[in-house]
C-alpha cells in the first residue's frame, strides 16, 4: 500500500483456495491510481494499515447471507460437501469472526448495512469520492497544510527573492522577513495555557502563556538560513542539526545529526526553506519520529512548497503539520521546484557560482 500510495507497482500473489498457498499461480501486477480499494476480512486489524486508508468502509452484511456465500463458494471452488463447510464454519469461521472481525468495525468511518445492494450509501462514498479527486486546494485536501494569507507584502517579497537578478544583499534581508512571518504563523499552532496577569492599572488582563518546551530543527545546509528568525521569536531556543546527504547516484541517504538529548519531550520545529520532492523531509521526519519525537509535535516550517512534496509528506506523517508562504506550481524534469528561487542555500550563504 505504502508503494501504490507513492505511485510505485507492485505485484501481489494470488491464493489458491484449493492448495492453501499463494505461490501457484503467477504474481498479479497492481499499477497506482487515483483510487486504490483495498479488500479483505481482517483489513481494520493492523494499525500501520488503518494509518494508510484515506477512507475505512465496513459491509455489514446478515449473516445468513454470509454463511449461503460460504457454501456457494466452498461447494463450487473448493469442492467440499455441506456438511463439513458447516463443521468448519461453526467451529472456527463464526467464532472468528465475531472475536477479531466484528471488533474492528468501530474502527471504520463508514458502516454499510446490506452490502451491495444499498445504493444510497454506495452512491454518497462515489460523490466523497469524486469530490476529493476535484479538490485542487491542497489546504482542503490536506487539514494539517497551513499557507500564510497573500498580502501585496508578501507577494512583493517573494518577487524580489525569485528574481535572479536581486542582490546577495536584498535576498537575504528579504528572506529574513519572509522566514520571520513564517516562523511567527508557525508558532501560532503551538500549544498554550490560559494565563491571568495584573496590568500597571491594576487591572486583570485574561491571556495565554507560551509552550515552553520547544526546539528547533535545521536542516542542513539551507535551513540553517532560518535559525536566527526563530531565535528571534524565541529567546534561548534550543536548536538541532540534520545533515542529509546523497551519495553518489545510488540513491541511498546517510543522515547525521546532533540534536537535544530531551528531543522526545518536545515540539519541534523543523526548518526548511523548500520542500520539493519531498524525499528529504522524509528522512528528517522519519528521524524524530526514531527519536520519540510524537508526530503530532512536529512542525515543519518552509518558505515555499511543491505540490508533490506536500502530497508525499501529509499523507505518510497525517498529524505533523506544513506552514509555509506559498505552493508552487510544481517540479520540472529534473526535480526543481518551479518558478522556485534557485538554490536556496547557495544564494543566501553567498556560494552560488554566478
Amino acid at each position: 500500500m505504502e508503494k501504490l500510495k507513492h505511485g510505485q507497482a507492485v505485484d501481489i500473489p494470488k491464493y489458491d483456495f484449493k492448495s492453501n498457498k499463494n505461490d501457484v499461480f503467477p504474481l498479479r501486477r497492481v499499477n497506482p491510481s487515483d483510487v486504490t480499494i483495498l479488500e479483505g476480512i481482517l483489513i481494520f486489524h493492523d494499525p500501520r494499515v488503518r494509518d494508510l486508508m484515506s477512507m475505512k468502509i465496513f459491509v455489514d452484511t446478515d449473516a445468513d447471507v454470509r454463511l449461503a456465500r460460504r457454501i456457494r463458494r466452498d461447494t463450487v471452488e473448493k469442492n467440499r460437501d455441506i456438511a463439513t463447510i458447516l463443521d468448519q464454519y461453526s467451529k472456527f469461521v463464526k467464532p472468528a469472526f465475531d472475536d477479531f472481525i466484528l471488533p474492528t468495525k468501530k474502527y471504520a468511518d463508514v458502516i454499510i448495512p446490506r452490502g451491495g445492494d444499498n445504493h444510497v450509501a454506495i452512491d454518497l462514498i462515489v460523490q466523497h469520492i469524486r469530490t476529493k479527486l476535484g479538490q485542487h486546494d491542497l489546504c482542503k485536501i490536506y487539514p494539517n497544510l497551513y499557507v500564510i494569507q497573500s498580502t501585496f507584502q508578501i507577494r512583493g517579497m517573494h518577487t524580489l527573492i525569485r528574481d535572479a537578478q536581486t542582490t546577495k544583499h536584498d535576498f537575504i534581508f528579504y528572506a529574513d522577513r519572509l522566514i520571520r512571518l513564517v516562523v511567527e504563523h508557525g508558532l501560532g499552532h503551538l500549544p498554550f495555557t490560559e494565563k491571568q496577569v495584573i496590568t500597571p492599572t491594576g487591572s486583570v488582563y485574561s491571556g495565554v502563556d507560551f509552550c515552553k518546551r520547544l526546539c528547533g530543527v535545521s536542516v542542513i545546509r539551507s535551513g540553517e538560513s532560518m535559525e536566527n528568525a526563530l531565535r528571534a521569536c524565541c529567546k534561548g531556543i534550543k536548536i538541532g542539526k540534520i545533515l542529509i546527504h546523497r551519495e553518489g547516484d545510488n540513491g541511498q541517504q546517510l543522515i547525521y545529526e546532533k540534536l537535544p538529548e530531551d528531543i522526545a519531550q518536545r515540539h519541534v520545529l523543523l526548518l526548511d526553506p523548500i520542500l520539493g520532492t519531498g524525499n528529504s523531509a522524509v528522512q528528517a521526519i522519519s528521524l524524530l519520529l526514531k527519536k520519540g519525537v510524537p508526530e503530532s509535535n512536529i512542525l515543519f516550517l518552509n518558505l515555499i512548497s511543491a505540490p508533490q512534496g506536500v502530497h508525499v509528506v501529509c499523507k505518510r506523517f497525517p498529524r505533523i503539520k506544513i506552514v509555509t508562504s506559498e505552493i508552487e506550481i510544481g517540479l520540472n524534469d529534473e526535480y526543481r521546484v518551479i518558478p522556485g528561487m534557485g538554490e536556496f542555500g547557495d544564494r543566501y550563504f553567498g556560494t552560488d557560482d554566478d
